[in-house]
């Protein structure tokens, strides 16, 4: 028996050493081997008089067999690869068209809102009209009371008449000496006060009918009958919403990027979206949030669109080239840049390049990236175990041997 396990031992050496000696033997035939050197070491040690001749025979067959698959296994042929090559995987990339926007958050404006003021005061004589009518430039909102309006300017036609004759009197007497230049002078005074008042008569009479500016929408009731408006109170708001305005607010690093006449997504909060263009980019930023204003206008015909809603507001910029990639080629060099690998072909020998990008866009497709070539292989597959000017051996992505 101890003569059969130094026989096996040395014939198992013997092919050990050939395999490694020829640099076929495997991680895995190691192990295997060793195994096999394990179970014969630990085996017990036969009793002299009661193991048998078949027990030896059985176990020197079995690990004889074990340690000759694996060092047949590990000296089969592998496929041939360029001698100093790195295996890696590769994709050929072409630059697309990137349609770049500045997404802003911000308000629909009617664009006017007006609240009607009286410019002169009494009761209120006309019936109200109800928030929500539809008005019409120059339409009555409100009626004031004449009052005695009518009686002052009766009072101002006369002194007027009474006026023009002592003025045509006084230049007659000037002409034929009998009057002096002083009273000429203020009998056309007095002429040109009589006049200034009935304007100013005629003035306050028409004040005290109260038109709508332009056409619009009562965002509130008129003054109801019979209430007292004084000069400066509100007789009613009007507002118009066609063409309707969006407003919102650039950051400083983006400002210079939004033109005059740059279309514009409009996305309001209930979900309805329509299309606007740029009408007004500010010069000066708000000191409190150092952001710039810019605002959109939009037809709003049928009137959908209402004053005040939240609102985003996607802006079209200039478009860029760049390449969709996945975030998994993304990688770092030795300075810190980000950037991914590339395959050059020079005189026939494929180099590993590092080539730095400008992260564009993330998504859920992936990056977008600008920076690299029109046309570029990137590396998918391997890129963090070779370094610039590297020789490698690029296959297309989803193959795993050359």
């Amino acid at each position: 028996m101890n003569e059969s396990r130094r026989v096996m031992s040395t014939k198992t050496r013997s092919r050990t050493h050939g395999a490694l000696t020829h640099g076929a033997l495997t991680h895995g035939a190691v192990l295997s081997v060793c195994a096999g050197l394990a179970a014969l070491c630990l085996s017990p040690p036969p009793r002299a008089e009661t193991a048998s001749a078949n027990e030896t025979v059985t176990i020197q067959s079995v690990a004889n067999q074990s340690a000759a698959n694996q060092i047949d296994q590990a000296q089969e042929p592998t496929a041939p690869r360029a001698s100093g090559a790195v295996l890696v995987q590769s994709r050929l990339s072409e630059a697309q068209t990137l349609e770049n926007r500045l997404l802003l958050r911000g308000v629909t404006q009617a664009a006017r809102n007006v609240e009607v003021k009286a410019q002169t005061g009494g009761l209120v004589i006309s019936r109200p009209l109800r928030k929500g009518a539809q008005v019409r430039e120059g339409e009555l909102l409100c009626e004031i009371d004449l009052g005695d309006r009518n009686a002052q300017l009766k009072q101002a036609q006369a002194t007027l008449a009474k006026a023009r004759a002592d003025a045509t009197a006084s230049s007659t007497l000037s002409r034929k000496g009998y009057s002096t230049g002083v009273e000429v002078a203020t009998d056309q005074a007095a002429l040109a006060g009589a006049q200034a008042a009935i304007e100013t008569i005629e003035l306050d009479i028409e004040r005290t009918r109260i038109t709508a500016p332009f056409d619009g929408l009562l965002e509130s009731d008129t003054a109801e009958t019979g209430s007292l408006l004084l000069s400066g109170s509100t007789c009613a708001t009007v507002i118009a919403l066609n063409p309707i305005h969006v407003v919102g607010y650039a950051p400083e690093r983006s400002i210079d990027q939004v033109s005059l006449g740059a279309p514009a997504h409009v996305r309001l909060i209930t979900g309805r979206s329509f299309e606007a263009e740029v009408s007004f980019v500010a010069r000066a930023a708000d000191p409190a949030t150092r952001t710039f204003l810019v605002e959109a206008i939009a037809p709003n015909t049928n009137g959908l669109v209402r004053d005040g809603m939240s609102a985003e507001m996607s802006i079209g910029l200039e478009d860029d080239q760049a390449h969709l990639l996945p975030h998994s080629v993304l990688t770092l060099d030795d300075d810190g840049r980000l950037g991914v690998r590339i395959v050059e072909r020079e005189d026939g020998t494929s180099l590993a390049r590092f080539v730095p990008v400008e992260l564009l866009r993330d998504g859920a497709d992936g990056v977008w990236l600008a920076g690299l070539p029109p046309r570029a292989e990137i590396i998918t597959v391997g890129q963090e175990f070779v370094t610039d000017g590297a020789r490698v051996s690029a296959l297309p992505q989803g193959e795993t041997r050359p």
